[in-house]
């Protein structure tokens, strides 16, 4: 796993330099709260993401309109909607972000590789409600950081999805701050899914915040 997630965090610090974060603008967000919309909600929540590539498929379909992607989604019942910024390997762009944000009202959770601070900033001007987090990454690049970014986004009216793929990266979220607790089913060493990763997790696990299997 180790290997991915530098080469996820390479390509991060490549697109800070690039400037792709640099954003001149301020989006307006949603005006529903994602925590809510789920616990509010009578039938299983679903959250969709507009992603054209990604690291095990390549390119998972040609690029085309991202707004009329989203409004399928939000038709067909999303909840929310995870949006791609890393250029990398993801074809994402924070210009997609904002054409979806123009044109949709749901909560959008901008889908990208954290490892600065100045990718909070730009996912607060985007119009973002919700920023990931993933705690390996954080665990192996900045360990005495997590909760500082989970309350910098705070402070951004922001809230956090931590994401964990081991039970002990698990544990380690059901100790911060975080407002919803993700469980990645892949296995980023292997690239392998396996939807028993999130039941072996919550095994025995009495958890209030929204979890989110992946």
């Amino acid at each position: 796993m180790k290997d991915m997630l530098e080469k996820l965090a390479r390509n991060s610090q490549q697109a800070i330099k690039d400037g792709t974060y640099e954003i001149n603008y301020k989006n307006k967000k949603s005006e529903k709260n994602l925590v809510e919309q789920i616990r509010n909600n009578k039938h299983a929540s679903l959250i969709t993401e507009v992603k054209f590539s990604s690291p095990s498929l390549g390119n998972i379909r040609q690029v085309s309109d991202p707004v009329a992607i989203a409004k399928q989604m939000v038709d067909g019942g999303a909840v929310g909607l995870s949006v791609l910024t890393q250029p990398y390997l993801f074809n994402g762009s924070p210009d997609y972000f904002t054409k979806i944000r123009k044109e949709i009202n749901v909560p959008l959770l901008m889908k990208d590789i954290v490892v600065d601070k100045v990718q909070i900033d730009a996912a607060e001007k985007l119009g973002a409600d919700v920023v990931l987090l993933i705690q390996a990454l954080l665990d192996m690049k900045f360990p005495n950081d997590i909760d500082e970014f989970v309350s910098y986004a705070h402070k951004k009216n922001l809230l956090v999805l931590l994401e964990s793929h081991t039970k002990k990266e698990f544990l380690d979220a059901t100790k911060t701050q975080s407002d919803m607790l993700g469980i990645n089913n892949r296995n980023l060493d292997t690239l392998e899914i396996s939807l028993d990763t999130t039941k072996t997790i919550l095994e025995k696990r009495d958890e209030k915040r929204i979890i989110i299997s992946e």
